[in-house]
């Protein structure tokens, strides 16, 4: 690791001016300091932003607000949250060690980078480290990659399950600077890759996400995260899927859902909502909405399983969540 400083951030307004000259945040630091450990990110300047006023979790008729340096943990355990938004609690639980659970912040967790191991390699190259220098993953090992969202110049997959869950809900997160305040939804705060994946968010010069937004929903507290990945404990996923249901008797009344592992950035799936919706509570509802969770897909050398996994997980995890199985 490179040498830095380390100073404690005094004001929102100081930090913002501290940003915008080239210092990064840390609140838990996990992802942070792996990345500067590994000589990917070689910031000069760390400011640590615990002592600002960016905690808090709050229930109300306005929806669900998460301060950004809450802990994963915290909010996974909340009883507001594991009562009306149980998708959240359960893509938190599944997000990573309970010591990095009690670590990790939230907004440190929607700003993590990519676990493409080109792009933690330093000595090979990446389009998203080092734009203009090629992505191997293009053409050699890619079964982890994305098969949505994907260019010729970049094919990472996007790693938080937490932004899966929130991208399902509609959820948006405040950003702030010296400038003002502005409320982003957080399936536009995501950028695509196209010739410049570098360029991973909207996150502007001087701006630090301050709060999530999740907009009320009653019908949340019937919702459901399943991650699929090779082993059961501490792992990023092949496929992960964010549901909830609102159910008129048999009938399926409206939906919610989008999707990890295989995008770029967290995925909502439109066409497979409106397929269901008006439908019947059974599988072959389910499995004829997620034909279409595919649609768009460019499936690489070694992950074109992705494609069929996908269906599948989608299939499965609306019926784990309607109780038919």
């Amino acid at each position: 690791m490179r040498p830095f400083a380390l100073d404690q951030g005094q004001s929102l307004a100081q930090t913002s001016d501290a940003t915008r000259q080239g210092s990064v945040v840390i609140a838990g630091g996990t992802t942070l300091v792996d990345l500067m450990k590994l000589d990917v990110m070689t910031p000069g300047r760390v400011i640590d932003i615990n002592s600002l006023p960016l905690g808090g979790i709050a229930f109300g008729p306005n929806g669900l607000s998460i301060g950004a340096v809450e802990r994963m943990a915290d909010v996974a355990e909340h009883a507001d949250v594991v009562k009306n938004y149980p998708v959240i609690s359960q893509a938190l639980l599944k997000s990573a060690s309970p010591q990095l659970r009690n670590m990790a912040s939230i907004g440190g967790n929607l700003m993590q980078r990519t676990r493409c191991g080109y792009f933690r390699d330093v000595h090979v190259s990446c389009n998203k480290r080092v734009p203009g220098s090629g992505c191997p993953a293009l053409d050699v090992e890619n079964r982890m990659h994305a098969i949505l969202g994907t260019s010729d110049h970049c094919c990472a997959t996007h790693p938080s399950d937490l932004a899966v869950a929130l991208v399902a809900l509609g959820a948006s997160i405040l950003l702030q600077s010296d400038q003002g305040t502005r409320e982003v939804k957080l399936e536009d705060f995501y950028l695509l890759p196209g010739t410049t994946p570098d360029k991973e968010h909207d996150l502007r010069p001087g701006e630090l996400i301050t709060r999530v937004q999740v907009p009320p929903l009653d019908w949340a507290r019937k919702s459901l995260y399943l991650k699929i990945r090779d082993r059961a404990s501490y792992e990023f996923a092949l496929v992960s899927v964010a549901v909830a249901l609102q159910l008129d008797g048999d009938v399926i009344h409206d939906a919610r859902l989008a999707v990890g592992g295989v995008g770029t950035k967290p995925w909502s799936l439109p066409r497979v909502r409106e397929a269901m919706i008006g439908q019947p509570l059974k599988r072959d509802t389910f499995e004829a909405a997620a034909k279409y969770a595919a649609d768009g897909a460019k499936p690489l050398k070694n992950n074109a399983f992705k494609v069929t996994l996908l269906q599948r997980t989608v299939v499965r995890a609306f019926m784990n969540l309607g109780g038919l199985v």
